[in-house]
């Protein structure tokens, strides 16, 4: 999609939510006894799942907007904006922003087919080995 199109249908958005992940609470929370540590060790993380569960979140976000019949698209935050956003929001600094979703309604009247954009199952889909 061209960028004056993402802009355009950004800027009339009825919505905007930016998800933000946020390392300190993710071990804070992972460090309580119902979790079974009482420590903040982020060495347990084999990656940052505070980004990753984010993302899910995100993604739950897109999949209800849109079984809602409305229109949704995630467009990252390039990072030369992330300052301002947090200046004109008063954004903790230990809360990052993954991107944003827009959601409103889809002016698109006719569905589209991107099937053609799959690629076959057999390429990304691995059984026992690659």
């Amino acid at each position: 999609m061209a960028s004056d199109a993402v802009d355009g249908s950004v800027r009339s958005a009825t919505l905007v939510i930016v998800p933000m992940s946020c390392k300190r609470l993710y071990l804070d929370r992972y460090a309580r006894p119902d979790k079974g540590w009482t420590d903040r060790d982020e060495a347990r993380w084999p990656v940052p799942f505070w980004h990753i569960d984010t993302g899910m979140a995100a993604l739950l976000i897109l999949l209800t907007a849109v079984d809602d019949g409305l229109g949704a698209l995630y467009f990252g935050i390039v990072p030369e904006a992330v300052a301002p956003f947090r200046d004109a929001f008063g954004v903790p600094a230990d809360h990052e922003p993954i991107g944003a979703i827009a959601i409103g309604y889809d002016a698109e009247t006719q569905q589209r087919d991107l099937s053609s954009r799959r690629r076959p199952l057999e390429e990304v889909v691995h059984y026992r080995r690659w």
